[in-house]
């Protein structure tokens, strides 16, 4: 994609508005723009990048056995009525009336309409378990949203939901994503740890949050440093196997938020103990048959009996990893994309546009990679290097790949890794190869 014809609108300025980093880039870089408080209009850089998180997602819940669908975005009142929540909610619940009178609302989570699809479809026990989810926009009317797409009103969300037969079932589809999440975080190029979280009125020990590691993270996170230093999962897991002793493994050590950590009673000595900022990223957690027997969620068994199914809810922040990434992962100069989830692959510098030598060299090297399956943003425009160079850095595409009219001559470029910041001067077969190595 040739710079020159695509829609960045990146400033110079921080806009006054912003306050935290992730914020204040993602105006600067031109990936989101202010529809009205807590709503954002995603422009093209952010949407790539929205895209290849929302994918990385599928593939995960794919693999761990989930299937996609779609809910609608606007739900019926009353079956929110059924469930007991649609008083019950809040203030942040967007309530509207269509043409006809009837209550709507624009759906702030989806537990009690795909619980209505599995009892309208579902009937035997022969027909579980179920693991559903979609990758849905969700509405929560903040009352002061802030922090851009961190705590928005509008936000983009998966959320998942498991439908068994029992506690035993249903903790094995729990355990399943458990794993399934740490895999997602670590594809994404995020260190997630797990923690337990509340189970509100249901109860249990089935809750967990995902925290990654931030400087500038809403709360304070205290864990044992060996729950930091431990891989994620095999990307070869088996998902029908028992994986109670994965979940086992993470959940042994000790990890908390300010809100739970007890210095007086924490088992971990001091010169082991790592203390951090974090953001959850996401939220697992098994609700038993709290919406299924108010929602007449039920399947026969072989003796006829009915049972209400157990339940789980799985939820990722999709729009808000965006956001998460940046808090995690930048500098003085801008936004540094993990490889996975970049607008881009490599950004193409070309220092002087209109130079034959020049020009030729850069679109030669524009059409090899963009062949080899390398996205590339090439900037072909008519402004100055140093303009070039600080909006490559601000936007973070992994790689830079510069080419002027001094190295053409001898048949050099250079090559910049945006993560360390390493420069090195290459011949250009050798920049195109060193890009594709590190790619495959």
């Amino acid at each position: 994609m040739r710079l020159s014809r695509y829609f960045l609108p990146t400033l110079k300025e921080t806009p006054a508005e912003a306050q935290i980093v992730s914020h204040r880039l993602m105006l600067r870089a031109g990936m989101v723009r202010q529809a009205s408080a807590g709503i954002y209009s995603w422009l093209p850089l952010g949407f790539r990048v929205l895209k290849k998180i929302e994918n990385i997602v599928h593939e995960e819940m794919a693999a761990a056995g989930a299937q996609a669908v779609l809910m609608p975005t606007l739900q019926l009142a009353d079956l929110w009525r059924e469930s007991g929540r649609y008083d019950a909610y809040g203030p942040e619940m967007l309530r509207i009336t269509d043409r006809h009178d009837r209550e709507m609302l624009y759906g702030p989570t989806n537990e009690e309409q795909i619980t209505q699809i599995v009892r309208d479809d579902i009937r035997s026990y022969r027909d579980l378990p179920k693991n559903l989810y979609h990758i849905q926009w969700k509405f929560r009317d903040e009352i002061r949203p802030r922090f851009g797409v961190m705590r928005g009103r509008e936000f983009l969300m998966k959320d998942g939901y498991s439908f068994d037969l029992d506690f035993e079932s249903a903790k094995r589809s729990y355990n399943s994503m458990f794993v399934a999440y740490l895999r997602t975080y670590a594809r994404i190029g995020l260190k997630a740890i797990p923690m337990r979280a509340d189970s509100g009125p249901i109860g249990g020990d089935l809750s967990h949050e995902f925290v990654i590691l931030a400087d500038t993270g809403e709360s304070a996170v205290f864990a044992d440093k060996a729950l930091l230093a431990m891989d994620p999962p095999s990307d070869t897991i088996d998902f029908e196997a028992d994986l109670e002793p994965i979940m086992q493994k993470w959940t042994s050590l000790y990890s908390a938020t300010d809100e739970k950590h007890d210095p007086a009673n924490c088992p971990v000595p001091a010169e082991d103990l790592v203390e951090a900022r974090g953001i959850e990223v996401g939220h697992i957690f098994y609700f038993g048959t709290n919406y299924s027997e108010p929602l007449g969620c039920a399947v026969t068994m072989p003796d006829g009996e009915k049972r209400f199914v157990h339940g789980g809810s799985y939820g990722i922040g999709v729009s808000r990893l965006a956001g998460a990434i940046i808090e995690a992962s930048h500098d003085d100069a801008g936004i540094i994309w993990p490889d996975a989830v970049a607008p881009f692959d490599v950004g193409l510098i070309n220092l002087k546009s209109g130079d034959d030598a020049c020009d030729t060299v850069a679109n030669d090297l524009d059409a090899k990679l963009s062949t080899a399956g390398v996205e590339v943003l090439h900037d072909d425009r008519d402004e100055r290097a140093g303009v070039k160079f600080a909006d490559m850095d601000l936007i973070g595409l992994p790689w830079q790949l510069t080419v002027g009219p001094r190295g053409v001559k001898s048949g050099m470029v250079e090559l910049k890794r945006r993560a360390g910041g390493e420069k090195q001067e290459l011949s250009i077969d050798s920049a195109l190869s060193q890009i594709l190595d590190k790619r495959a």
